[in-house]
This record gives C-alpha cells, structure tokens and sequence, in this order.
C-alpha cells in the first residue's frame, strides 16, 4: 500500500498537471488566446480583444468544466468497477449503461425531442439498463458466481440495446435524424452550456462521495467475499454502493455528452501504475488523470481540423496504443 507522504504527492503532481492542462485548453482552438491575455482577463479582468469574454466564459469554460467532469467520472467508474469485479479489462460500459443511454438519445432524436429531452431519455434508459443487468443476475444466480453472472448479463443487455440502436439508425430519416444519431453517438461536447452543467454536477459528486467513502471496503472486496465478511463488511451492500455510484456516473456523462470510449478502460491502469492499487488513493488520481485526459483529447478534436472530429474517434485512436504502453509497464512491474 502507498503511505500517506507519496499519495499525497502523486495527487499533488496530478493536480499541478490538471492546471496546466486546463489553462492551456483555454489558449486553444480555432481562435486561439494567448496566455498573456487570458492571465491578464482572469486576474484583473482587463482586455483588449472585445470578443474575449464571450470565448473564455460562454463557449471555452463549459467545455472546460464538463470534460474535466466527464473525464473524471469515466475514469472513477472504471476503476470502482475494474476493483469490484476484479478484472483489469472491465470498463464503465460493462453492465449496458452506455448502450442503454445510446438508445435512448436516438430514440429522442428520432422522434425530436430537443437537447434536453435527449439528455433525460438517454439518463434513464441508461439507469434502465443497469436496472434490467442486475435482475437478470439476480434471478438466475441460485448458486452460481455472482460476480460472472452479472457480467454475463451485462453483456447480453448491451447486445439487446446496441440491436435497438441499429433498428433506430435503419428506421431514421438518413438526411437529418441518421447523421444526428451517427454524431451524438461517437461523443462530442459541442453543445454543453453552463446550465447542463448545473444539473449535472450534483449528480456525479453525489456519485462520487460514496465512492471515495466507501474505498476501504473496495480494497477489502479485492480479496475476495469470504474475506471481506470475515472482517465485518456488508459485501450485498457495498457491491450496490458501488454499482449504483459508477452507473450514475457514467449514465450522468453519457446523457450530455454521449458516448465516449476507452477513458474508463485505459486511464484506471495508468493510475494504478502510478497511484498503487489503493482504492483511497486510486480514486481521486483517476479523476484527475482522466480529466487531464478528456481536456487533451478534446483540445486535439476542436484544433487539428475545420471540422470538429468526434471525441469517441480521438480516445479510439490514442486509447488502443496507450493501453498497449500501459500493459507493458504494469506487466514490467
């Protein structure tokens, strides 16, 4: 286990990263600011440029704040669910959540429900699915391994939800709800406001408190359920502690922002090589690691090109070499 001094300065060195990252995601983008200015408008609220403060507030800081929630939330969700499970190679999605929100997006898109009723629909489908995962597992368990039965039915959800998805992109109309579907589908945070963002924010720190309270009986649950209730944790309870929390995180950033894969698979791994595989210490590096992430990804998908390219493509296309890398210095140490 990490002592008290080196976590400390792990989050530490995060934290200064995050900063860094946030500041220079400012500066950046088809209309760039220096930093000079943007220091300068920040601190004194002085300027030059008139169209500063409507860039910096109302167009670069909400994307700011909710990739650094998003980020975030992806990467604790999946370290909570790769530490219960105790499986490396599970991700936020495992239970259906991501394909159950999917659908429900374009199944508001597909009947124009507006922004904030493709948010709503897709919340709730993705809780649905959740939902469907764990009573599916629930009823077939008898005495088989809970744990893989849960999987199992996760899987067997996602299937069922991503066959609904097709069905909604074949019924679609292909000159204006398929591409619509098609985008929001491949993650993108171009329409979030500061007023999305309000709602969802006590949604993933609500989610997140419990989590990061209950990271002791997580490190318990790693040993095993014999162990862990030889030692007096409730392992029913956590286990729903623990699903419920990562589920509403992911379901909460999924509803605004759409689905945007590998953060929650790569970005656990990666803290643990640096953080150790204490969940106390593992949970918050995750969430500043997987921020910094989100920030860099999207600073790429709003800077390389004219067109804004889908944040899904960009963390596809870095994710599965970094995963590689980050395999081979955990398999090292």
């Amino acid at each position: 286990m990490m002592t008290v001094g080196r976590g400390k300065l792990v989050l530490g060195i995060l934290a200064i990263v995050l900063t860094v990252v946030v500041v220079f995601s400012f500066t950046v983008g088809r209309y760039s600011i220096p930093a000079g200015d943007l220091l300068r408008y920040l601190f004194t609220g002085e300027y030059t440029d008139e169209n500063l403060p409507i860039l910096i507030m109302q167009i670069r800081l909400p994307r700011i704040l909710i990739a650094v929630l998003a980020g975030g939330a992806l990467s604790v969700s999946g370290a909570a669910y790769q530490g219960l499970f105790r499986n490396p190679m599970v991700s936020p999605d495992i239970l259906g959540v991501s394909t159950g929100a999917g659908f429900g997006a374009a199944l508001a898109i597909l009947f124009s429900a507006g922004l904030l009723g493709i948010q709503l629909s897709a919340f709730a489908t993705g809780l649905l699915a959740v939902f469907i995962s764990l009573t599916i597992s629930k009823i077939i368990a008898m005495n088989h391994d809970r744990i893989l039965l849960l999987v199992l039915s996760g899987m067997i959800v996602s299937a069922m939800f991503n066959a609904l998805i097709m069905l909604m992109k074949y019924i679609a109309d292909s000159e204006s709800k398929l591409p619509e579907i098609t985008f929001w589908l491949m993650g993108s945070l171009t329409n979030v406001t500061l007023h999305e963002i309000k709602y969802v924010l006590p949604v993933i720190l609500l989610s997140l408190i419990p989590l990061w309270l209950n990271a002791w009986k997580l490190n318990i649950l790693s040993f095993g359920d014999e162990e862990a209730k030889a030692l007096g944790v409730n392992t029913g309870q956590v286990r729903l502690i623990i699903i419920g929390c990562a589920s509403l995180l992911t379901a909460s950033v999924v509803a605004v922002t759409g689905i945007i894969g590998w953060i929650g698979l790569i970005i656990p791994h990666f803290s643990r090589f640096i953080a150790g595989p204490d969940h106390r210490w593992l949970l918050p590096a995750s969430f500043l690691a997987g921020a910094a992430f989100l920030l860099l990804v999207d600073d790429i998908s709003r800077s390389v090109s004219t067109l804004e390219i889908p944040l899904g493509v960009i963390t596809s296309l870095v994710g599965a070499p970094m995963f590689l890398l980050v395999l081979k210095m955990t398999g090292k140490s």
